[in-house]
């Protein structure tokens, strides 16, 4: 067989596994669900006091990195929904104000995930860090907000708190 063959075997072949998988937007969605569920219980589960707790001395607080995840989901999203819109985490340290922000953040990511469709999904948009397809901004903010995820959890666990994806009760 030769490789134009192969080519399009493997082409209808995938094209036929597509109709049964779910969308592009709608696993997008999904996987910006469960952190979004992840974060919200952990920014909840830690206790106040673990808010100003530094892993190691030369690393963010705990409260520190809620407040970048709240930031950064904020311009990503507020990008996406072509409304540029900033939080500021600066000079909070509280759970309850950190929370709220956090809060306040997945409201505006939720706007942005809820208007992805498979028709805009490629869609180019100029949000404040370049060109990216629409489905692109969102998929890199999901992928940020599992990575200070996993930091966050070291925090957690230091403190004697199971994070949320490990807490099986």
């Amino acid at each position: 067989m030769n490789r134009y063959s192969t080519l399009m075997l493997v082409a209808a072949l995938l094209g036929a596994g597509t109709s049964q998988a779910q969308s592009l937007s709608a696993e997008t969605k999904q996987a910006y669900n469960a952190i979004k569920g992840n974060l919200t219980r952990m920014a909840e589960k830690m206790p106040d006091d673990g808010y100003t707790f530094k892993a190691s001395p030369d690393i963010r607080t705990f409260g520190e990195l809620v407040g970048h995840v709240a930031e950064s989901q904020t311009r990503t999203c507020s990008g996406v929904s072509g409304a540029a819109k900033q939080l500021s985490a600066k000079g909070k340290t509280s759970k309850g104000e950190l929370v709220a922000l956090l809060k306040e953040s997945f409201e505006t990511c939720d706007a942005a995930y809820n208007s992805l469709t498979d028709a805009n999904a490629t869609e180019v948009i100029k949000p404040p860090r370049g060109d990216v397809t629409r489905l692109g901004a969102l998929v890199r903010n999901t992928t940020h907000d599992n990575e200070e995820y996993g930091y966050m959890a070291v925090y957690l666990r230091l403190k004697g708190v199971v994070p949320p994806s490990s807490d099986r009760k």
